[in-house]
C-alpha cells in the first residue's frame, strides 16, 4: 500500500469521489501544509496557520496507480481557480498536491504540466513536499456517529 495527500477545496467531496476508485482502500481527511502538526477547523478558518484540507488516500499500486490518482485530482476539481472551489473561500481550499517522495513528485509535475498546457497556463495548483498533516476532528465525529 501506498499513500497520496491532496488538497482540492472542502475535502468531503474528494473523500467520496476517491473512496469509490478501485485501488483505494482507506480515506481521511484533514489538514496537510501549514505552521504546525496539529490543528482544527475553527484554526484553520482564521486564515493564520497555512493548513489546505486535504484528503488522505490509502491504495494499492498494483491497482491504481498515483499518476492515475493525480490525473483524477485535475478531473475531480477546479485547478483554475485560486484559493477557492465552488462556494468555498479561503487559502484552506487551495489546490495542493502534496508529495512523499521524488517519484510522486516527478509524477505530480509531469501531469500538472500536461494539465497546465491543456488548460492555457491556468493551474494554480501548488506543488509541495508533506508536511504538518493532521487529522481532522470532524473526520472522527462522522465517522463515530455511523456506529
Amino acid at each position: 500500500m501506498e499513500i497520496a495527500v491532496l488538497a482540492l477545496g472542502c475535502f468531503w467531496g474528494p473523500e467520496k469521489k476517491y473512496g469509490q476508485l478501485e485501488g483505494i482502500y482507506r480515506t481521511e481527511v484533514g489538514y496537510c501544509g501549514g505552521n504546525s502538526p496539529n490543528t482544527n477547523y475553527r484554526e484553520v478558518c482564521t486564515g493564520t496557520t497555512n493548513h489546505a484540507e486535504a484528503v488522505k488516500l490509502e491504495f494499492d499500486p498494483k491497482v491504481i496507480s498515483y499518476e492515475e490518482i493525480v490525473k483524477k485530482f485535475f478531473e475531480f476539481h477546479d485547478p483554475t481557480t485560486l484559493n477557492s472551489q465552488g462556494p468555498d473561500f479561503g487559502t484552506q481550499y487551495r489546490s495542493e498536491i502534496f508529495y512523499l517522495n521524488d517519484e510522486q513528485k516527478k509524477i505530480a509535475q509531469k501531469v500538472m504540466n500536461e494539465e497546465n498546457v491543456r488548460l492555457s497556463g491556468r493551474v494554480v495548483t501548488k506543488l509541495s513536499e508533506l508536511k504538518n498533516y493532521c487529522v481532522a476532528e470532524e473526520y472522527h465525529q462522522k465517522y463515530l456517529e455511523k456506529r
